[in-house]
């Protein structure tokens, strides 16, 4: 008994050593013969269920060391790792990245034409493998976009390579459905906010939800505090049970909170049967009203909605817009969501970008120095539409905006302060998902606590 068990130890020793990052502590942990306690925390459902939590403890108490060594030697070790490619990769630096010493794989991944893919650094790629105890592969599986691009938010392609049992390789293609998955996440700000996020594994795009969330409520810019805290539950899409790393815009913020110099923000987001939503506070109000105040983030008003003398007539009329002065190439973006009506030259309005919203309202962008969007696409709300110019009848570089309510124009000053959209779904039903919100939120809360510890 002692020779296998020498044998056994030797091996766990070999393969620690090896690899000692990623399993050394595993290893030597789960021989070390002392008790341990376990929790666990439910993981909470989408927004609009109800949640159910519960922590459980338990002390556990491992098998004695020699059952335990006696499971290693029957069984042998493996090693899995995971890795994101990167644009430099070779066939050397993924197999090195992953653990994995094989000459045969090497030489296959070198020389075959049908995976010669998995090395093109402009592919998003993310690789996962097992090796045995002395490195040779087991298996390596590549995973990275559909390669439609109608398909990637909803596929993505799977690449298997295994042993043939022959002394070669087999190589397994499949076309994989992504899948949606909900997720916690909790941090503290320290430098700024995007470095928080990072430290909480939360991608870019969920980050730059959450401030869009509260951009009314806070000033991102500049009052970020250090201490400032934040509790989000997202909705993400994997591959494999992996978050894809090829698409930012993949997934939505759910539901969050963030605590800045100790005031608490809440919100969630709502949306109906078509998918059309909205950021709402968990009292359901709007998080962010329906039309941007300026077209541009920074401007100045040179000529307001009101009768004035026209600058190149020489005549009094009525201002059906408001000029806003600014550099030719200041990007102008549009106020709402909506479709782009128009998207062109249109007489002394000179490049112009017209866009309709919902009920019956339409905005106008004119004397464009350059149209970055096309008739019949839609736009979000602060999307870039094009930029300040001086095309047209314009006597200098500006942007003039209008806005009308069934074709009738508005003062578009007056409508951006007094506009708001109503929620998309009933007041029982925003109850209903303030509800889940709340329970949510204090989920991931909590997470953040049992990580601090």
């Amino acid at each position: 008994m002692t020779g296998w068990l020498d044998r056994a130890a030797a091996n766990a020793h070999k393969f620690a050593q090896r690899h000692p990052r990623a399993v050394a502590a595993g290893v030597l942990c789960s021989l070390a013969g002392f008790a341990a306690t376990a929790f666990g925390v439910a993981t909470p459902a989408a927004p609009g269920t109800e949640i159910a939590q519960q922590v459980i403890s338990e002390t556990v108490q491992p098998l004695p060391v020699h059952e335990q060594l006696e499971a290693l030697a029957g069984h042998g070790l493996e090693l899995s790792r995971s890795t994101a490619g990167q644009s430099r990769d070779t066939a050397d630096s993924i197999l090195s990245r992953l653990g994995v010493s094989d000459a045969s794989a090497l030489a296959f991944l070198r020389r075959d034409r049908g995976v010669r893919e998995l090395l093109d650094g402009r592919l998003a790629r993310m690789f996962s493998a097992r090796a045995d105890e002395s490195g040779r592969l087991i298996e390596l599986i590549a995973r990275y976009p559909a390669p439609k691009k109608e398909q990637i938010n909803t596929h993505f392609t799977r690449v298997t390579l295994r042993p043939d049992g022959r002394g070669g390789w087999k190589v397994d293609k499949q076309l994989a459905r992504l899948e949606s998955q909900v997720r916690l996440g909790s941090g503290t700000v320290g430098k700024s906010l995007f470095t928080a996020t990072d430290e909480a594994g939360l991608p870019d795009g969920i980050a730059a939800q959450l401030s869009e969330m509260f951009a009314d409520e806070v000033d991102f810019h500049r009052e970020i505090k250090k201490g400032d805290t934040f509790s989000v539950v997202y909705e993400t899409l994997t591959a494999d049970g992996e978050p894809i790393n090829w698409n930012e815009g993949a997934g939505h913020l759910l539901a969050a909170e963030y605590v800045n110099g100790g005031r608490t923000h809440q919100g969630m987001w709502v949306r109906d049967a078509l998918g059309r939503g909205m950021y709402v506070g968990l009292d359901g109000q709007p998080k962010k009203r329906g039309f941007l105040a300026s077209p541009m983030e920074f401007s100045r008003v040179t000529s307001g909605f009101a009768m004035r003398m026209h600058p190149i007539l020489q005549t009094l009329r009525a201002h059906q817009g408001v000029d806003y002065g600014a550099p030719v190439g200041t990007p102008v973006r549009t106020v709402g969501d909506g479709v782009v009506n128009f998207a062109g030259w249109q007489n002394g309005y000179g490049n112009v970008v017209e866009i309709q919203h919902e009920g019956e309202r339409s905005t106008l962008y004119a004397h464009l120095s350059r149209i970055d969007v096309r008739k019949g696409e839609r736009v979000e709300q602060g999307e870039r539409i094009g930029a300040v110019g001086a095309t047209g009848w314009a006597t200098g570089p500006h942007l003039h905006f209008e806005f009308r309510i069934r074709g009738v124009h508005q003062d578009p000053l007056q409508v951006a302060r007094s506009y708001n959209p109503a929620p998309p779904v009933s007041r029982a039903e925003l109850q209903q998902l303030a509800s889940a919100a709340r329970t949510q939120i204090d989920a991931a809360r909590s997470v953040g606590a049992v990580r601090s510890e």
